[in-house]
């Protein structure tokens, strides 16, 4: 299990860093030191827009629907085109006057003076995972082809970053992505889900697990049955004893991350508050079928207890279904029955439980402190082709945002009639990307320093949306 590295620098008074600064940070990496280690977040220097509204969500939740879910059957239905265009599904209203969602989501209608809704959100990119990895990071792929493998040069994802530069301090996890990461078939990963260039300190915790188990289990981190607590600390005092000797011999700057990430992984075995948040069982049963006692539904409880516990992002990614590695319409990919998928399947799970999730937040005092973000990598196609369904659409899709004492009951952009193209409005990854991290207390325009010694830009040219942070 790899464990994101904590800065070990302060902001500087005028968030910059001068040439001596460099000089010394070079120097240091002569040392044995990993420049790694030698962040400036400068959180705070510089933010002047929206300065009020700047870390005011003391965490993240960011449901990563993959696939792509249809733009026309969630948050932009478009009643008044062609059947061809708008489907089998008419509109519903909401808790908003003059706001409508599609009728697949009576629940999350319920919700949307809480929501801010993006229908103008566009990569201009048709494959999953290079899509994907653009609203994962904020940053485009040098490819647009499909299949593009993770590599050491990929930009780190938005919840590497987080987790990086301004981790929680009540858990041993900065950031967490539960319950699996996201590949296209046949179980092939996408790029843009970990530390990429920054290396594996700056993974988040990756949590592969199953909560709707009796048991929790996560796979890497719970601690063997056969093994005791006592034994446990006795294995750590043996493996500490070890590397002391070992780093006498040997130090470099991947020494120096291995043992932090090897300190983090027995932190978070020995802690209370995380050994408390993996026990999902403990919720009420009526809570639990609220959420749906689907993978989905249980995955989304776990996000909720581990940001009460403390862990600053949690990005909770659509789960396959089992077999779904070989059948036609994985995830969100509905290429055919896409009305069939979306009314039995999809919009059923995501409608309650993310409505549910909001709902619960609220009752208990968390929804103003902690950022809700719904997306996928793009949408779907405007016209429904011959199989009933729709393709992969990047030209334009929805966004939805809640929580962070944002104003809700509001939408941001629009498509045009026919949902295939930005009317107004257009907002691309790095801006949605800055929003994210404004909320987060990481300042958009700030800078951090990669392995090689060399500022590293947060976002890439990223403007955070004012009608989210204020002006």
């Amino acid at each position: 299990m790899d464990f994101p590295l904590q800065s070990s620098l302060k902001p500087s008074p005028m968030g910059r860093v001068s040439r001596r600064e460099w000089l010394r940070m070079g120097g240091l990496g002569t040392l044995g030191l990993s420049l790694s280690s030698l962040l400036e977040a400068r959180a705070n220097a510089g933010v002047s827009v929206g300065a009020n509204s700047f870390g005011r969500a003391k965490s993240c939740i960011l449901i990563f629907m993959s696939g792509g879910p249809p733009q026309h059957e969630t948050f932009d239905p478009k009643p008044d085109a062609p059947l061809e265009v708008r489907g089998t599904f008419g509109s519903l209203a909401t808790s908003v006057p003059g706001i409508h969602f599609s009728e697949t989501l009576p629940y999350t209608a319920r919700q949307a003076h809480r929501m801010a809704v993006i229908r103008s959100m566009t990569t201009d990119i048709n494959s999953h995972s290079t899509s994907g990895y653009y609203m994962l990071t904020g940053y485009q792929h040098s490819s647009k082809a499909e299949n593009m493998p993770p590599d050491a040069s990929d930009w780190p994802s938005i919840a590497a970053v987080v987790g990086a530069l301004n981790p929680g301090k009540r858990s041993p996890m900065g950031s967490v992505i539960l319950p699996e990461p996201v590949h296209n078939n046949p179980n092939i990963l996408w790029p843009g889900q970990n530390g990429g260039l920054m290396g594996p300190a700056w993974h988040p915790h990756l949590l592969k697990c199953d909560p709707t188990q009796a048991r929790l289990q996560i796979e890497g981190l719970s601690r063997p049955e056969q093994v005791s607590e006592v034994r446990l600390h006795e294995r750590t005092d043996l493996l500490e004893q070890m590397n002391a000797t070992f780093k006498r011999r040997i130090q470099s700057p991947g020494m120096v991350d291995f043992e932090r990430m090897q300190q983090k992984a027995f932190e978070l075995l020995h802690s209370e508050r995380s050994k408390e948040a993996f026990q999902i069982d403990r919720e009420p049963a009526g809570l639990r079928e609220r959420y749906g006692r689907h993978k989905f539904g249980q995955s989304a409880l776990l996000a909720r207890r581990l940001v009460e516990a403390g862990v600053r992002l949690v990005q909770l990614n659509w789960p396959r279904e089992d077999g779904d590695t070989t059948i036609g319409n994985p995830l969100w990919d509905t290429h055919s029955k896409n009305a069939e998928r979306v009314r039995d399947v999809l919009c059923p799970q995501f409608d309650r439980t993310y409505a549910t999730l909001l709902e619960d937040l609220h009752e208990r005092g968390l929804l103003d402190e902690t950022l809700v973000v719904a997306m996928g990598e793009f949408g779907r196609s405007p016209k429904i082709n011959g199989a009933g369904g729709r393709d992969h659409w990047g030209q334009v899709f929805s966004v939805a945002l809640a929580g962070a004492g944002i104003a809700g009951g509001q939408i941001i952009g629009s498509s045009d009639r026919i949902g295939g193209t930005p009317q107004s409005r257009p907002v691309r990854p790095p801006d949605l990307a800055a929003t994210i991290f404004h909320l987060l207390g990481v300042n958009p325009g700030g800078e951090f320093v990669d392995p090689m010694g060399r500022p590293r830009m947060i976002t890439d040219a990223g403007n955070a949306l004012r009608e989210i942070i204020g002006a």
